[in-house]
């Protein structure tokens, strides 16, 4: 049916290299001053992670050897291996991937003009620069038609008003622009006309918070966003006017397999480190892993990454084939929603047994599992609740609305 294939074990063995060498000695610092390492996304470029589904004529990764004709440069299924890996060593580092290429890369990628695409994607492939995406509002969460922000269109001029909520790499040093949704007019049955609009930073009226003081993601840029009278030629319109909120949409199914990726990752750290503590922490004058208890709770997180890690490339590499034509949209759908909702929760639950077997060491921040703990909780929040996952999932079983 599907497997990773030697290309994508090589390029996982070499982001892991490089997150165990670069990242690993500096994450927990890093965590605790809430600082967002600009100088490391640089790095990650030139190991070509942001530009992995990016086409070589705009900057993107070269096409590994044995690749299919139909992949760009990596494919779907590459990034999600190194969204996993990043994931492994942080949380906060994996998302700052995934949403950059996810949300910030694929909008522009999927619906931008040529233009568009050879003035921003360059920097972004190569990692010189990160892009937001602006959907989430102050009250247009899980209800994100519900959007406020509003654009007029007069003299070839956009003025945007408005604000957007927990935007990632939306406020870093490099980031260059973000996509925002925004109500544009209304349609002749009353219901509002939703388009997509980029809006460099930088730009007059386009006011930046504060990064948020989050229960985890210390790491990961993420802040509020203002717009008043924001104003940006009418050629930054994204796509085709109206279509601004199903392009967003469309944009997620991918991410929510992304962020299966990530939560793979939190998992399987979860598994090595309550496996290698339980082998060494001795109580009774045995080690903890020769009790019943603490076996069983070990090998409950291996059937936890072991399902999670076939969930998401399943759904991976049902996006690459649909890519090359021979799946369809609702198989894709699908399985990212089953893999977002199973992975997301089952990070959670993994967290908390890790932190269940180090004991009382779980509860202090020397230790990752306090870390990955605090991490994954967003999981089953950002990209599509669980609630909504549940409901997309019935949706795709034809069972009533």
């Amino acid at each position: 049916m599907f497997e990773l294939s030697a290309d994508h074990e090589e390029f996982r063995a070499l982001v892991r290299e490089f997150a165990e060498a670069e990242i690993e000695p500096r994450v927990a610092q890093w965590d605790k001053d809430s600082h967002f390492p600009a100088e490391l996304i640089p790095k990650l470029g030139e190991l070509g992670l942001f530009g992995l589904v990016v086409p070589e004529e705009f900057g993107g990764t070269r096409r590994p050897e044995g690749a299919g004709p139909e992949v760009s440069g990596g494919d779907f299924t590459m990034l999600c291996v190194a969204i996993e890996e990043l994931g492994r060593v942080d949380q906060a580092i994996g998302i700052t991937l995934e949403a950059g290429v996810g949300l910030g890369i694929n909008p522009i990628l999927n619906y931008g003009t040529p233009e568009q695409k050879a003035h921003w994607l360059p920097d972004l492939a190569a990692g010189r620069a990160l892009a937001g995406f602006g959907l989430t509002e102050p009250d247009a969460g899980s209800d994100a038609g519900g959007t406020k922000t509003k654009a007029t269109l007069a003299d070839g001029i956009w003025t945007v008003n408005g604000a957007k909520s927990f935007i990632t790499n939306s406020g870093s040093p490099i980031t260059s622009v973000v996509s925002v949704t925004a109500r544009t007019g209304t349609r002749n049955d009353g219901t509002p006309e939703i388009s997509a609009i980029m809006i460099p930073s930088g730009t007059k009226g386009f006011d930046i918070a504060p990064p948020y003081h989050k229960l985890g993601w210390h790491i990961s840029d993420t802040h509020g966003l203002s717009f008043q009278d924001v104003q940006v030629p009418e050629a930054n319109l994204l796509g085709q006017r109206g279509k601004g909120f199903a392009q967003f949409l469309a944009t997620l199914d991918d991410g929510r397999i992304a962020i299966a990726a990530l939560a793979t990752g939190c998992t399987q750290r979860m598994l090595e480190e309550a496996t290698a503590y339980s082998k060494t922490r001795l109580a009774f004058g045995k080690p903890i892993a020769t009790y019943q208890g603490v076996a069983f709770q070990v090998s409950d997180l291996a059937v936890l990454a072991e399902t999670s890690r076939l969930l998401t490339y399943k759904a991976a590499w049902l996006k690459d084939e649909m890519d090359a034509g021979r799946r369809t949209m609702q198989e894709v759908k699908q399985a990212a929603s089953i893999a977002k909702l199973y992975t997301s929760e089952a990070a959670v639950t993994a967290t908390r047994i890790a932190t269940q077997v180090f004991g009382g060491n779980g509860f202090m921040e020397e230790y990752p599992v306090a870390r990955f703990y605090r991490d994954a909780k967003i999981l089953e929040i950002g990209e599509g609740t669980s609630e909504v996952q549940r409901m997309l999932i019935a949706r795709g079983l034809g069972l009533p609305a």
